[in-house]
């Protein structure tokens, strides 16, 4: 549900619509799985805490920046028209200002209460979202959400630095997942919004390519990703568990794909949409769980 934002509406409010909390929260979660897959037992509770609020508050900034610099482009979209940037009922200078006292207090966050390694990654991925993928790679190409999507993927990563204090492969792979993951998740959201992305002026992949194009690599974006969550049971790093939920959740995913491939409707991109979070979510959980079961059964 939209909020309907209007200048009576608080600021606090209005710049927290601007932070995209769904999505952080999705980030965030992705994040805190990295850290307990980085350890052999429950990482220690501050590090957790405190990572956790370091990456959001990183993220909500970066979410907003992107609101900013987007705000003409949100303005003629209907999905984003509400938002304070795109009304104006708050400033240029206020929400760069809010974001930077959010992000500046994330990264002291991360630099004093977990490692510097985890300040500068996550800093690092602000300035690839929030700059990188919004001033250059969005504007200009279709391939946009593939190429920018390293950004949106780092959490794992983020996640596993806050604990270990490094980024071995096994961190590298679940970024790769959702690096996979990422388009199969927006063109199909791109695809019952298209209408909307038309006005906008963006060149996103329906747009540009059109809807059969797009759902044709919609479908082969999500067979690659079922072979790259089979990865870690490949390298050793999840066990028989994990491998039996990729393998039922990616059937899931890749009924879904096939289904809109083959019949299009905006009510099943929707559907695909909603199930694509669903599925990072079990997917990652299951990891989880089948890390807590190898450990124990190591005991």
């Amino acid at each position: 549900m939209t909020i309907a934002l209007t200048p009576q509406t608080g600021f606090f409010q209005q710049y927290w619509v601007l932070t995209k909390p769904r999505v952080t929260q999705l980030a965030v979660f992705c994040a805190v799985i990295g850290m307990f897959l980085a350890s052999n037992g429950l990482p220690p509770a501050s590090v957790v805490v405190a990572g956790t609020f370091g990456i959001w508050l990183l993220a909500a900034a970066a979410f907003a920046i992107n609101c900013l610099i987007e705000q003409e482009i949100d303005a003629r979209m209907l999905r984003t028209r509400r938002r304070a940037t795109a009304q104006g009922t708050i400033t240029s200078l206020q929400v760069v200002l809010m974001s930077g006292m959010v992000g500046g207090l994330g990264m002291l966050v991360l630099y004093w209460f977990v490692n510097p390694l985890t300040m500068w990654l996550t800093f690092a991925t602000f300035i690839g979202y929030a700059l990188i993928y919004t001033i250059v790679l969005k504007p200009r190409t279709p391939q946009n959400i593939v190429i920018g999507g390293l950004s949106g993927a780092m959490p794992p990563a983020l996640g596993w630095a806050a604990v270990a204090g490094s980024v071995p492969a096994e961190a590298w792979l679940l970024v790769l997942i959702i690096f996979a993951w990422t388009p199969p998740h927006f063109w199909a959201l791109a695809l019952y919004r298209s209408h909307d992305y038309q006005k906008s002026g963006l060149p996103m992949l329906p747009i540009t390519h059109g809807n059969a194009f797009t759902r044709l690599h919609i479908l082969l974006y999500t067979f690659m990703l079922v072979v790259v969550t089979l990865m870690p049971f490949i390298i050793r790093m999840s066990g028989v568990f994990y491998l039996a939920s990729a393998l039922f959740l990616g059937g899931w995913f890749i009924r879904y794909a096939l289904r809109l491939y083959k019949v299009y409707s905006d009510e099943l991109a929707r559907k695909t949409f909603r199930f694509s979070i669903l599925y990072l979510a079990l997917l990652f959980g299951a990891l989880l769980v089948d890390h807590w079961m190898m450990i124990l059964m190591r005991l």
